[in-house]
């Protein structure tokens, strides 16, 4: 693991293209519903519509009166791949150009307002530079969460070489749009006993699924159903912002599942489910049939089996009410958060400004050890101890004292005893499917609910979605996970819904979390559960830093642009070269690098971790001990014949000389490091003769380890470098900041490089042969 630094040390990363496998036998569902006189199929999607109904076609302004125009820029002031904000005098607007076209869009994410600006453009689509969620650039549509609404699009002209956006004054003023959605045809009076779509659960998955159904042209009857009081609500932010209203949480007012015919059973709590007759039966003994039912209860928070655990004013934080009742009891008093996860942190760094003292008890060392690492959670637990937070680390609650029934201490397992006068329980959660047991419906041994990654239980017709459920995780080769993010939900029940109506979806999202602390926001994506090794780059006691977490993978061989086959290493690798694969990502104050690794993750490539060049540099020696029978491996190819230590001839490069080259002229295959990095780094001597290093052919003025040589060309050797440049490995290569600027050069001139934060190859000595 290692300590932190304190100065940015470059991360070095290479991007593969992987192609996951599609899951094979997908299960065809049929999407008619009992309740819909009339039903059919177009192009994939099951819809409901009746002749007296049709989904209208949405007109972005209302009239002309209602519009702005303005020039906003010349043809030429944005590059391909460029985003730039422009002012239209009523409101900003976010223009992007792509492939030589020019597209206008709202400029802040609807979910919570970040600038879209600062995101990152990919793919046809720009992702929010805050917490990851995606808007197609062509139609301003929301293709991946958190959040529920889209953006606007505005029209775009050319003329005269200059850009002309028109865009409805209300648009402007709104930022946001929420797609138009059918209507429900078939109401409940009269068979109120059955409903064709049954959702258990009115977090984001339940949520996300209804809406979709809609957004899809479902029409006949949806009913959602939550053990809260509250219409859904925004559940993150309870313990981000605890005295937060019920309705300054709601993710939609009741007009809108009103106008949509959404059901929503409040306090309504599901105890049997019978799959057979396709009914529910909840705890008032009122019965429900249904045709398709998505189960997402969630999850329950754990509390304590200490002595004492019956006292009054020991919380956790699951409602509305739950958060007000805490920073109401804290103001000005003593409180104690036992469990230094996200919900515990969250909820001890808001009472920091309420209560007179703040202390965290936490069985591990540090917090979040297990999710961000050793390093990462000490540099956060220190910012809360610079805000006078207590931590006690490696203990438990044995007992709670009270006097006249209500909490007064916290007494520990290291005989340490600490007022309190109000206790918040973080400590995790269990799946919500007791009602499951005897249902059919398949549970793990944790009492999660296994889907696939259609969401699909083992029932026909039954879905699963949320934090109850393990689904397999595609860019981690399928692996069954359970990720309780809220991002991760939304997700899962759109594709549900989509399911239900026999699209065959499959779940794909990168999961993108974050959470804010003093003013703070971390970020995270990927699924780092098993990191085996933490790439800081940054400063640690700045808190502005970005982390890389690493696991082994095995390295497999990578076909490149340009007809090259790259040789695999050794089946068991020395150490330091390693095949170790980028698997999360977390950021303090760098954004958007969270995004950016996010929507590599998301078009299929990997990451890998590469050496650091002053590791290299300091241990040059060693490498080449361990690689030197490696370096002479080649494919076999013709023409390919290996030359001392790996070196390539000159005559394998596109264009090069048909005569073939002295050893002098050969290009060795390793790291690339130009001069001035060397002698940045290290400041190291030209290395001495060895039997690792016969053959090379040093250059005593470029004191590197394995330096790159094109001044031997009488064509033009640059060429060849930028022919080896174009492999799929760097179409993100400006993942960190990346920029590498070949100079020009002329026949028998010496090419430079500039400084680049990133290398070219991977330390492997690899092998070249022409296809």
């Amino acid at each position: 693991m290692g300590g932190c630094f304190s100065k940015p040390k470059p991360v070095e990363l290479k991007i593969e293209v992987v192609l996951p496998e599609k899951e094979r036998g997908k299960e065809e569902l049929s999407a008619s519903g009992k309740g819909s006189p009339r039903a059919y199929q177009g192009n994939g999607t099951a819809r409901h519509f009746h002749t007296e109904e049709r989904l209208p076609a949405p007109h972005p302004y209302p009239g002309t009166q209602d519009c702005v125009e303005a020039a906003v820029c010349h043809v030429k002031d944005l590059e391909n791949g460029q985003m730039r904000e422009v002012e239209l005098g009523w409101g900003k607007v976010l223009l992007v150009k792509e492939n030589g076209e020019f597209h206008a869009l709202g400029h802040k994410c609807p979910h919570y307002g970040a600038p879209l600006v600062k995101g990152v453009l990919s793919r046809g689509r720009v992702r929010c530079p805050w917490h990851g969620a995606c808007f197609n650039i062509s139609t301003g549509d929301l293709e991946d969460f958190p959040g529920l609404d889209s953006l606007h699009k505005f029209q775009v002209k050319i003329e005269k070489e200059k850009v002309y956006v028109w865009a409805s004054k209300q648009a402007l003023q709104l930022q946001r749009r929420t797609k138009v959605m059918a209507k429900c045809i078939s109401p409940s009076a009269g068979h109120s006993g059955s409903t064709n779509v049954l959702i258990v659960g009115a977090g984001a998955a339940g949520l996300v699924c209804a809406e979709t159904l809609r957004q899809e042209g479902f029409s006949d009857r949806i009913v959602l159903c939550t053990l809260d009081r509250h219409l859904p609500y925004d559940r993150p932010k309870l313990s981000k912002s605890l005295d937060a209203q019920p309705e300054q949480l709601a993710l939609r007012p009741k007009e809108f599942f009103r106008a949509y015919g959404i059901e929503v059973l409040t306090e309504a709590q599901v105890v049997t489910v019978d799959v057979r007759n396709k009914k529910v039966v909840f705890k008032d003994g009122f019965k429900l049939e249904y045709n398709k039912l998505l189960l997402a209860p969630g999850s329950s928070p754990k509390t304590l089996s200490c002595k004492g655990k019956e006292v009054e004013n020991v919380f956790t934080i699951r409602t509305p009410e739950d958060a007000n009742r805490v920073v109401r009891l804290a103001r000005g008093r003593n409180a104690v958060v036992v469990g230094a996860g996200f919900l515990g942190m969250e909820v001890a760094a808001y009472l920091t400004e309420k209560a007179h003292s703040v202390s965290v008890v936490e069985l591990e060392e540090t917090p979040f050890r297990r999710f961000l690492g050793e390093r990462v959670g000490r540099a956060l637990m220190k910012m809360f101890e610079n805000n006078r937070v207590k931590f006690y680390m490696q203990t438990e609650v044995s007992e709670l004292r009270a006097q006249e029934g209500k909490l007064k201490e916290v007494v520990l397992k290291s005989s340490k005893v600490v007022r309190a006068d109000v206790c918040v329980v973080g400590i995790g959660a269990v799946p919500a499917t007791g009602f499951l047991r005897q249902s059919g419906i398949s549970l793990d041994s944790r009492g999660f609910i296994p889907v696939n990654k259609m969401m699909q239980t083992n029932i026909p017709g039954v879905f699963a979605a949320g934090d109850a459920v393990t689904f397999p995780l595609a860019w981690r080769n399928n692996r069954k996970v359970n990720i309780p993010h809220w991002q991760m939900a939304h997700a899962q029940g759109r594709v549900a819904a989509q399911n239900m109506l026999a699209q065959e979806a499959e779940i794909s999202t990168v999961p993108y979390l974050w959470t804010a602390m003093f003013g703070k926001s971390l970020r995270y994506a990927g699924y780092g559960e098993g990191f085996d090794d933490v790439i800081i780059q940054g400063d640690l006691e700045e808190l502005k830093f970005v982390a890389f977490y690493t696991k082994w993978t095995g390295v497999r061989q990578v076909l490149q642009e340009g007809g090259l086959l790259l040789g695999s290493p050794p089946a068991q690798p020395p150490s330091p070269c390693r095949g170790d694969e980028v698997i999360a990502v977390a950021s303090m104050n760098y954004d958007p690098i969270v995004s950016k690794v996010a929507e590599v993750l998301a078009s299929g490539r990997a990451i890998r971790k590469r050496e650091d060049r002053r590791y290299v540099l300091a241990h040059r020696e060693r490498i080449l001990s361990l690689h030197a029978a490696d370096l002479g491996r080649h494919a076999g190819a013709p023409g390919t014949e290996a030359k001392p230590w790996g070196q390539v001839p000159t005559s394998n490069f596109p264009g090069s000389p048909t005569r073939e080259p002295e050893s002098s002229q050969c290009l060795p295959w390793a790291a690339w490091l130009t001069s001035r990095e060397a002698l940045a780094a290290s400041r190291c001597s030209p290395p001495k003769a060895s039997a690792a290093t016969k053959g090379w052919p040093w250059r005593q003025d470029r004191p590197c380890l394995f330096s790159c040589y094109w001044d031997w060309s009488p064509v033009g050797a640059l060429q060849h470098i930028r022919h080896y440049l174009k492999i799929k490995t760097h179409t993100f290569a400006d993942l960190c900041d990346f920029h590498c600027n070949w100079a020009n050069t002329r026949e028998g001139e010496t090419g430079t490089a500039t400084e680049c934060s990133m290398p070219h190859q991977e330390v492997w000595p690899v092998s070249a042969q022409r296809r």
